[in-house]
């Protein structure tokens, strides 16, 4: 039988922030810089310029923020926030190997103030062929 050589296709972090600046999660203009900001800072490519709109919520859950999207030849990140809950949901995806993780993780603390952060990390595509 013949074996087919496998990688991993990409990697995917996700980051919840919490406690952050209610003032900072309510800026457009501070999620659209990180969107344009970002990737440069990765060694990645836009493909577009990044969106961002505002969602006015639905229930207490949800009272609404800023949601924006960049798409960039290696994928996309993606920002949720919650200004009123003083919450982010952030997910940046690529097909490379060897996120920084901790470089994102800390670009995000600092940009939203986030007092404190849950990740999680996956490998997408895991038997992918050579």
């Amino acid at each position: 039988m013949e074996q087919t050589n496998t990688c991993n296709f990409g990697e995917h972090l996700t980051i919840d922030g919490y406690q952050g600046s209610e003032e900072k999660l309510n800026n457009q203009a501070l999620v659209l810089n990180c969107l344009n900001e970002l990737p440069s800072l990765l060694g990645m490519h836009h493909l577009a310029a990044p969106e961002v709109y505002f969602a006015k919520g639905n229930d207490l859950k949800d009272p609404g923020g800023w949601s924006g999207f960049v798409v960039i030849e290696e994928s996309h990140i993606s920002i949720h926030t919650f200004p009123a809950k003083h919450f982010v949901s952030i997910d940046a995806y690529t097909c490379r190997n060897g996120m920084d993780c901790d470089f994102i993780v800390n670009y995000f603390k600092k940009v939203f103030d986030l007092k404190e952060v849950e990740t999680n990390f996956i490998k997408r595509g895991t038997h992918f062929p050579l």
